[in-house]
């Protein structure tokens, strides 16, 4: 339990303090270029999922923000769980991340809208003596983290978005964004071995019930 804490610790650490430092001295649409043209550091929110998508409005904003509270509830008490039986332990830190970055945004969704005013055309001040711009788990997600690493435009004979714009990569992202991602690559890497360990585990589980109910029979009674 240890390192999955000490895991999710340092990854909502790094993520609320480039937040903070985005939110406070800059404003919306504000960029500073890091190296060149491939990696910006540009200021935009968004009321969605990761990597700056939209979902459905206020009352989409809201089921997502219960939705993620729910998810988080469920995968740290899963997460005890493994942690307790000693499951593998890249299995343990792929869902750390996942819990570390679902974290981090649910914090935006759940406290920036009552503790910052807006970054419309102004840098935000924390705790403001007028309130937030927003109310409980309807707050903003930050991003920042650009990297438009190949500009161009599509031939003009290609179907559908001939002659427009091309970017890769095109969406404004966050650390707690990255966490997740990482999380789910580890995930799809290391299926199998984590499908070996957990029915190992199983096996293993079922193995000392059966010892148990042997040498005690009217224990299942």
């Amino acid at each position: 339990m240890k390192k999955s804490a000490l895991v999710i610790f340092l990854v909502l650490l790094l993520d609320q303090l480039v937040k903070f430092w985005v939110k406070t001295t800059m404003y919306l649409g504000q960029e500073y270029k890091v190296a060149g043209d491939w990696f910006i550091i540009h200021f935009t929110e968004n009321y969605g999922m990761a990597f700056g998508m939209e979902f459905g409005g206020g009352y989409g904003k809201l089921f997502l923000s219960l939705f993620r509270i729910a998810f988080v509830i469920a995968i740290i008490w899963y997460l005890y769980k493994l942690t307790r039986e000693k499951y593998d332990t890249v299995y343990v830190i792929t869902l750390s991340l996942i819990i570390a970055g679902a974290l981090g945004n649910l914090i935006d969704s759940a406290f920036y809208g009552m503790i910052f005013n807006g970054s419309e055309y102004q840098v935000a001040k924390l705790f403001p003596f007028d309130g937030g711009y927003s109310s409980f788990l309807h707050g903003k997600v930050v991003d920042m983290l650009y990297f438009p690493l190949i500009e161009g435009h599509f031939p003009s004979w290609f179907p559908i978005w001939g002659g427009e714009e091309f970017i890769f990569f095109r969406p404004i992202f966050n650390i707690a964004d990255s966490s997740i991602t990482v999380g789910v690559c580890l995930w799809i890497l290391f299926q199998k071995r984590f499908m070996k360990s957990i029915n190992q585990e199983m096996k293993q589980n079922d193995q000392q019930v059966d010892t148990i109910t042997e040498t005690n029979p009217e224990s299942v009674n």
